[in-house]
């Protein structure tokens, strides 16, 4: 019979806070607002010489260290076609057709994404995962899910996976 196996992480403290908007529909975008982000990680793999998929240890800690990258911050798309971002050291002037938001830049992660949905959250904090993971084991895991709760029981889901 054949085996596989997965990690799965998913605790109290992965939790983010944080305000965003995002656009639907072509041209509509919402208010600004926040969430309390929860976050889990399943990690695929064979076990290694340990008997482990991957570290928990280096998994925790690297996941930990992303949602507080997150905590307490405006999530900003540099990448979205209609939302406009520019900043400098003072300030982040955000402009959506006749729309503007002015932030202190400390209070903004300005994020290399299209939109601030869950589904891209997640891809975003799978790929930091996955290179931080990299980079402390020396392994690169093969296959990951990022689940982001952004409302009690509304996921965003991203599967990362080796082609």
């Amino acid at each position: 019979m054949a085996e596989s196996y997965h990690v799965r992480l998913c605790k109290e403290s992965m939790v983010f806070s944080a305000a965003h908007f995002i656009t639907f529909n072509g041209d509509d975008c919402e208010r600004l607002h926040g969430h309390n982000y929860h976050v889990e990680v399943h990690v695929f793999g064979d076990l290694d010489d340990n008997q482990y998929v991957v570290d928990f240890i280096a998994l925790r800690d690297s996941l930990q260290q992303l949602v507080t990258e997150l905590d307490h911050f405006m999530l900003l798309p540099t990448e979205h076609p209609m939302i406009h971002v520019k900043a400098n050291e003072v300030e982040v002037d955000v402009t959506f057709e006749d729309r503007r938001w002015l932030f202190p830049r400390g209070d903004c992660v300005l994020l290399p994404v299209s939109n601030t949905t869950a589904e891209l959250l997640a891809s975003y904090i799978g790929r930091r995962l996955l290179d931080d993971l990299e980079r402390k084991t020396g392994k690169r895991p093969g296959r990951m899910r990022v689940a982001i709760d952004e409302n009690g029981g509304q996921w965003g889901v991203c599967e990362l996976f080796d082609e």
